[in-house]
């Protein structure tokens, strides 16, 4: 297989080399089956037994109790946002959200629809470049649950501690740091996480669950909004997307055995970070970082030129040099290099000499 371009994308992030070569493989013809994986059988032991692997790896990976159940979906991160309320909430019970970026800001939007939504903390008048101080957000002991984004993907703001009360469910959309390094799984209620940044491609998002949320769960929801079916089917509850969870699990694999556990992975993605975050400030004379310092986030390094109007010109160099995906978020514009688990070292040098060769043409 040939070289892969540098992939900054923020999402479908990059995958690691030999995932795309066994990829590559199952298209033809996956292991032992005798047929494509893109025309397997959900329905298949083989395709049991994918699912059954990769909720072993993840369960080992995040140190999972026996009461947090695992599911893989559909839907993405947006299906999540009704799917919260809808199991946690309704019209007349308070439930809380931090808005701290573009995602927290859709996942309130949605939320508004089934709950009544109190929002303790926005960083909407600051233009989302930092999150709150501990004592800045006054959290209600009798909410319904916190909702909050652990890694903001648009603005790069990640949280460094956990926000919240003890008492009130915590429920966190990790869809962009997930598996980027290690976390207290227990300290949560629910945990979701589209897998297009770390885990695997776009189609399958994958929620943690504690069983006592389900307890006093609605018995009107929709069943394709509903975990208990999901669960119970062992998230084969309707035709999955076989190809994304098999694609998933390979990257499972390789979080394990390859690259050694999320303790392994966090150092190789904090060592991504620095240097690049140090590049910035160091070349201060072209470039702008977007975050607080306090709060950049190590997936998503988003800066500006200290000349906007050269972006254009920028963006095409770098696609000619091979660096591809650094056009920031719709909404705000800019540059955006997410440095997901996949994303090497060695892409991130070359977009650090990038940044460095560029500076004549952007004084």
């Amino acid at each position: 297989m040939k070289q892969q371009p540098h992939n900054f994308s923020g999402g479908p992030g990059a995958l690691p080399e030999q995932v795309l070569e066994q990829l590559a493989e199952a298209i033809h013809v996956v292991d032992d089956c005798g047929i494509s994986v893109l025309g397997m059988s959900h329905r298949s032991d083989w395709f049991r037994a994918v699912v059954d692997e990769a909720e072993m790896h993840l369960r080992a990976l995040l140190g999972l109790s026996v009461g947090q159940q695992v599911v893989f979906m559909q839907g993405g991160g947006t299906a999540q946002f009704a799917m919260v309320p809808l199991l946690l909430g309704r019209k007349g019970v308070t439930v809380e959200y931090l808005h701290t970026g573009y995602w927290s800001g859709k996942a309130i939007a949605e939320a508004r629809k089934f709950a009544d939504v109190r929002v303790p903390w926005s960083g909407e008048s600051r233009g989302f470049r930092e999150l709150p101080r501990p004592d800045e957000a006054a959290f209600s002991p009798e909410a319904a649950y916190l909702h909050y984004v652990s890694n903001e993907t648009v603005e790069g703001l990640r949280f460094s501690e956990r926000p919240g009360v003890v008492g009130v469910p915590l429920v966190c959309d990790m869809s962009s740091d997930f598996c980027s390094g290690p976390i207290d799984a227990g300290a949560y209620d629910l945990i979701y996480a589209h897998a297009q940044k770390n885990l695997g491609p776009a189609g399958v998002t994958v929620a943690v669950v504690d069983d006592r949320l389900l307890v006093d769960a609605p018995d009107n929801l929709p069943s394709v909004l509903d975990y208990r079916p999901q669960i119970a089917a062992g998230s084969i509850y309707n035709t999955p997307p076989v190809f994304a969870i098999y694609a998933t699990l390979l990257v499972l694999r390789w979080l394990r055995h390859e690259v050694g556990g999320l303790a392994a992975m966090q150092a190789i993605n904090q060592r991504k970070a620095e240097s690049l975050y140090q590049a910035l400030d160091q070349f201060d004379d072209c470039y702008v970082p977007r975050a607080s310092v306090l709060d950049r986030s190590p997936m998503n390094v988003v800066f500006n030129l200290r000349r906007p109007e050269h972006l254009p010109a920028f963006l095409a160099s770098a696609r000619a040099a091979g660096l591809h995906g650094l056009e920031g978020h719709r909404s705000i514009g800019g540059i955006r290099a997410s440095l997901y688990n996949a994303v090497s070292e060695v892409s991130v040098t070359a977009l650090i000499d990038f940044l460095d060769q560029q500076r004549p043409h952007l004084a």
